[in-house]
């Protein structure tokens, strides 16, 4: 069980810092457009990457969840329909409340 809560800490750090840093180089005055990545990439970080198409698939047919690894400030202000809030810092405490069967995919942005 612990080797799971690490992983989930890992992978959400992970995909947030790969976020803020892709994000680091742009100017505040200039529109960031996001290419999506390919089917099921993975960068540098070894995070798996899905593109909103894949997702929207997986949660039509029960395949995933989502989880929003924000603060519950920034959740309330908005976020992905559906999405579960479990902030980064409490994902230790609540990993219980997560299915074991399905993807789970995060984000924090």
């Amino acid at each position: 069980m612990k080797a799971i809560i690490i992983v989930l800490a890992a992978v959400a750090l992970a995909a947030c810092n790969s976020v803020h840093s892709n994000n680091a180089n742009t100017h505040a005055n200039t529109a960031t457009t996001l290419t999506p990545a390919p089917a099921h990439a993975t960068q540098a970080d070894n995070v798996k990457r899905v593109t909103t198409k894949e997702l929207e698939a997986m949660l039509k047919d029960g395949t995933a969840i989502v989880v929003d690894v924000r603060s519950k400030a920034m959740y309330d202000a908005g976020h992905i329909r559906g999405a579960k809030l479990v902030p980064v810092t409490e994902i230790d405490k609540r990993a219980d409340e997560l299915p074991k069967d399905k993807m789970i995919v995060t984000y924090c942005s």
